[in-house]
């Protein structure tokens, strides 16, 4: 889905939440008379805050289409652990299409339309799940036929997106500072926290206690979500629009790029990229291992020990509070001993974390303290995780083919994901295997083992 420098790291504060003045329609990346390109800095300033903003709309969107609403819109809908399942192996398993978008991407002069075309219709297709629960409420259609109807348009949906993140991702990444990768990011991230933060709640409340009852009200929210998620689009105008042929036309950026200038470098194939082929192998591994049963804790939550949805997304938002608290810090330590130490120390914590579950059941103490706990350490330690993998990745790909590098990044954790989900599914309904509980303990075993190819992975500048 997603260089150059602003004038002083200061300018990077929560500033960035402010909404950019509409001014003029959006700058394009054009060549100096030396072999370097330039982005204004005004225009660079602007695009990030048009980005932060972009991102918090678009958490509101993400908020209504999928996570806990969605899982208890299809609880409430009786959906079998298989539909689950596939419900999250979906959005990763289409993943294995972003090659064949940043193929096309790459023959587009403009990463602006390229990604309103793409994300314009995706989102307009949860229109046609809003209509859907409206006529079920009307009891035009039975819940079965609308459990299908949401994994269709979620599998439409989710095409989509795979055919625009690797473009997406290659644009953003043009347009933040490598040295500032860390601090810009953290500072976006927390922004999408605080938005879950606040939101989530409010979305939880008004689901479970709409008059015409949870289904009619998770038909709201997400009309409501799909109205931010088209808005967030228009943020993307105020974006430097990036020329993907005139991207392609330098071989990578200067390893020391702490200025505003690109300079073509010569590019390193991607199956001779060692670095790369060895992250891959870490991607695919951890992503099998998380994915195993992290589709599963929600579930588990609200079929197994029975706890109103309230509740957890009261819990979902203390994880978000404690992302937001700890998004920032993590980005500055990442900018100054790197992103490398902190997955490996961090990812230790992740391997743990499933493993702690097992002692958890549907009494006051556990609902009252150690599943907030619990939440709240998932909240620190995934804000350190997203954050450094995607920085990481965003060090190690070159300039030239940029997308081609996020694309096959995307497909291989998108394959090992679902794959992770898909097995994982199958594992929680035979008891013989430990259902969930066993489910759980797996999965924090092999999140562990998954961390060993992190060691042969050599970080760019550090």
């Amino acid at each position: 889905m997603d260089s150059v420098q602003i004038e002083t790291a200061a300018s990077l504060t929560l500033e960035t939440l402010e909404i950019p003045q509409i001014v003029t329609p959006p700058t394009t990346l054009v060549p100096t008379p030396k072999p370097i390109f330039r982005i204004p800095k005004d225009a660079i300033r602007t695009s990030l805050r048009a980005s932060t903003v972009d991102a918090v709309l678009a958490t509101v969107f993400g908020i209504t289409t999928g996570g806990i609403l969605l899982s208890n819109f299809l609880v409430e809908l009786d959906a079998s652990p298989v539909v689950f399942g596939l419900l999250s192996s979906i959005p990763m398993l289409v993943n294995l299409i972003q090659p064949l978008g940043a193929y096309l991407s790459e023959r587009t002069t403009s990463r602006f339309r390229y990604a309103l075309g793409i994300y314009g219709t995706s989102r307009l297709l949860w229109l046609i799940l809003a209509i859907a629960i409206a006529i079920f409420s009307w009891g035009g259609i039975s819940s079965q036929h609308l459990v299908v109807m949401t994994l269709l348009i979620v599998l439409a949906t989710h095409l989509l997106g795979g055919l625009g993140c690797a473009s997406w991702m290659s644009w953003l990444a043009m347009l933040v500072p490598r040295r500032l990768r860390g601090r810009y990011f953290g500072i976006r991230n927390s922004a999408i926290s605080l938005t879950n933060l606040i939101c989530m709640p409010l979305a939880g409340l008004i689901v479970s206690h709409w008059y015409g009852g949870n289904i009619q009200g998770y038909g709201v929210v997400l009309l409501i979500g799909v109205v931010f998620g088209i808005i967030s689009i228009g943020c993307q105008y105020f974006k430097v629009d990036i020329n993907p042929q005139l991207q392609n036309s330098l071989a990578s950026t200067s390893t020391n790029n702490t200025t505003d200038e690109l300079v073509p470098l010569p590019a390193v194939s991607i199956w001779k990229n060692y670095n790369f082929l060895i992250l891959l192998i870490y991607i695919s591994l951890w992503m099998f291992a998380v994915h195993l049963s992290a589709p599963f804790f929600n579930l588990y939550m609200l079929d197994t020990l029975n706890i109103d949805v309230s509740w957890v997304t009261l819990y979902g938002s203390l994880q978000a509070g404690a992302n937001l608290l700890m998004m920032i810090w993590w980005g500055k330590l990442a900018d100054r001993v790197g992103n490398l130490p902190i997955l490996i120390f961090v990812g230790i914590l992740v391997g743990l974390t499933p493993i702690l579950w097992l002692g958890i059941d549907a009494s006051q103490l556990d609902i009252w303290l150690w599943l907030p706990l619990l939440h709240i350490l998932a909240g620190v330690t995934w804000a350190a995780i997203d954050l450094c993998n995607n920085n990481l990745q965003l060090a190690i790909a070159p300039m030239k083919n940029q997308s081609i590098y996020f694309a096959i990044a995307a497909a291989v954790a998108g394959a090992s994901g679902a794959l992770g989900t898909t097995i994982g599914s199958f594992i929680a309904q035979f008891a013989v295997w430990g259902g969930l509980l066993g489910l759980f303990a797996l999965s924090g075993l092999l999140r562990l083992a998954a961390l060993v190819p992190l060691f042969f992975v050599q970080e760019p500048g550090k």
